[in-house]
């Protein structure tokens, strides 16, 4: 139905690629008129809109880069993830009830598809949370019939929080989301046991993230390996090497631990091309913080004795 092809860019925030979209991109008038009017609130205007015309629950909307946000549905935009307006509208959870409803009734072959991915969207988003009303959107498309799944994608966002609540609601307690929620060690041991090494560089990984060096020393003298990158099926990023996310998080001593246990100073991200190194001195560019910037430069300094 809709064949025009819409634009999404990409920009870099913090060395993490970030999806943009504005309604102005979308050049289909008859979808565009449906996501302002999940924007603005206008829920009376919406239930009508799908009434009259019920393939815009049904069918995609066709985009022309590739991306997470590739050819969505409606309900997709509840999330405002690609970040489009920066805010959600203050009855957003009587439009996600609404799109849930329309959704189960009218896309019997993908319902679970469709509320699914927006879940995901919405636990990985900056906005639901920042609007307060993560958990609550989470909590009404899990009782209407989302799976939890896991919670890696939450975690590589700085969505604890909604973590913590995937895994509340049945959400599967992967290696690397126990490292990130910080359970105990006896936990992470007795998961560890069963791990592929992929998860086991997944978890090590987030702990790089969120510059936990305490938890870095502990997996390492338990036998992971300092170095590679997490599998893109385990849901947290790919992109790059633990010591990359050690430097991202602005912690010396995690960085130090990688390090000493091997890590390859070298090895590039595969988005941006950037060593360890590379990444502790642009760092220092976006950091606006002058006690924050002093610790990327401190890395910096270290990295560069190293190598």
């Amino acid at each position: 139905m809709y064949p025009k092809k819409q634009s999404i860019r990409n920009c870099i925030v913090n060395n993490h690629l970030i999806t943009i979209m504005k309604n102005s991109d979308i050049t289909d008038p008859l979808f565009k008129i449906a996501v302002e009017a999940i924007d603005e609130g206008r829920i009376t205007e919406l239930q009508d809109l799908i009434a009259e015309h019920p393939e815009l629950i049904k069918e995609r909307l066709i985009t022309f880069e590739e991306g997470y946000f590739k050819d969505p549905y409606l309900i997709y935009f509840i999330a405002d993830n690609p970040i489009r307006n920066g805010k959600l509208a203050p009855d957003i959870k009587d439009i996600t009830r609404l799109l849930i409803k329309e959704v189960k009734r009218r896309s019997k072959e993908n319902w679970k598809e469709q509320l699914n991915y927006t879940l995901g969207l919405v636990v990985t988003g900056s906005i639901p949370r920042e609007c307060g009303v993560q958990i609550e959107l989470a909590d009404l498309l899990i009782d209407g019939g989302a799976s939890p799944g896991g919670a890696l994608g939450a975690l590589a966002h700085g969505n604890t929080d909604a973590a913590k609540h995937l895994v509340k609601r049945g959400g599967e307690l992967q290696l690397g989301t126990a490292v990130g929620l910080k359970y105990s060690k006896k936990d992470i041991l007795r998961l560890a046991a069963n791990a592929s090494d992929s998860e086991k560089t997944t978890a090590l990984t987030v702990a790089a993230f969120y510059g936990d060096a305490e938890m870095i020393s502990f997996l390492l003298s338990n036998g992971f390996k300092p170095d590679g990158y997490p599998d893109n099926k385990e849901g947290f990023h790919s992109h790059a090497t633990p010591l990359h996310q050690a430097v991202y998080s602005g912690s010396l001593g995690a960085v130090k631990h990688l390090v000493k246990a091997g890590a390859r100073l070298d090895r590039k991200d595969k988005i941006f091309g950037g060593t360890p190194l590379g990444w502790a001195k642009h760092m220092q560019t976006e950091a606006i913080d002058a006690e924050i910037k002093t610790k990327y430069k401190e890395i910096e300094i270290y990295l560069f004795s190293k190598e």
